[in-house]
C-alpha cells in the first residue's frame, strides 16, 4: 500500500481526510496520513493544533515530512484565505481568477520546498467553500435553522464553490456563521463534507478534484 503524508491545516481538515478522503484512497490502495499543524503550546504542555502562523513555521514542518523515504508523496490540504505574509509568491501574486493565483502560489510553494513528491495544495477558498457544492445538506446536520436555502442563495451568486472568496466577512466559514451561529468547524463541517460525497465535491470543485486525481495516480 503506498503512503502519503499529508499537512493540514487544523482539526476540519483532519475530520475531512478521516471521514470523507482516506476511505477513499484506502480502496485504491492508498494509506493517507494527516500532520496537523501545532502553532503554540497550552498550559498543560500539549501542542494546539491549527492554522499556519508564518510560513517559516510550515516550511520547516513540510521539509521534515519529505525527509519520510517509506512515503510516495506529501502533500497539504492548507486555505488560501489568511495565507501569512511571508508565503511564497505573495508579494509577486499575479492579476487573474482565483484558479490562476492559486496554482501560481502553489507552484512557488512546489519550488520552495524543492522535492519531487511534493504535491503543494491550498483549497479554494478554505475547507467550508466544499461545503457549497451542495447546499441541502447542511439541513440534516443543523435542523430547524432553514439554513440549506440561505447557503443555495449564496452558491447562486459564483460560477463554482471555490470562487466564494476571501474577503475578511465575506469568505465561506464566515458567511456560514453569520447565517448559524452554532456552526461548529470542527464537528459540523466533516460531517456535511461526507453527507455531500466526493463524487459532488468533485463535480463542483475543479481545483480540489485536480488535486485527488494526482493523489489518484499513486494507486497500486
Amino acid at each position: 500500500m503506498s503512503r502519503i503524508l499529508i499537512y493540514i491545516e487544523g482539526f476540519t481538515e483532519e475530520g475531512f481526510v478521516q471521514k470523507v478522503l482516506a476511505p477513499h484512497l484506502d480502496s485504491l490502495g492508498i494509506f493517507m496520513i494527516p500532520i496537523p499543524t501545532t502553532t503554540k503550546l497550552v498550559k498543560n504542555g500539549r501542542n494546539f493544533r491549527g492554522g499556519m502562523s508564518t510560513y517559516g513555521k510550515a516550511r520547516r514542518d513540510v521539509l521534515g515530512l519529505t525527509r519520510d523515504t517509506d512515503v510516495v508523496a506529501i502533500t497539504t490540504m492548507l486555505d488560501y484565505y489568511g495565507l501569512p505574509n511571508d508565503f511564497p509568491g505573495r508579494e509577486s501574486l499575479p492579476g487573474g481568477s482565483c484558479f490562476e493565483k492559486v496554482r501560481y502560489l502553489e507552484e512557488a510553494f512546489r519550488n520552495d520546498i524543492d522535492s519531487q513528491r511534493f504535491i503543494p495544495f491550498l483549497t479554494l477558498h478554505e475547507f467550508e467553500a466544499l461545503l457549497f457544492s451542495s447546499p441541502r445538506e447542511f439541513d440534516p446536520i443543523l435542523p430547524d435553522t432553514d439554513i440549506s436555502r440561505r447557503i443555495q442563495d449564496i452558491r447562486n451568486r459564483f460560477s463554482s464553490p471555490e470562487e466564494i472568496n476571501d474577503g475578511k466577512d465575506t469568505h465561506p466559514s464566515q458567511r456560514i456563521l453569520e447565517l448559524e451561529p452554532s456552526y461548529s468547524k470542527r464537528t459540523d463541517g466533516p460531517r456535511i463534507a461526507a453527507r455531500i460525497g466526493l463524487d459532488t465535491i468533485r463535480k463542483e470543485c475543479t481545483h480540489f478534484n485536480e488535486w485527488l486525481t494526482k493523489l489518484e495516480s499513486f494507486a497500486d
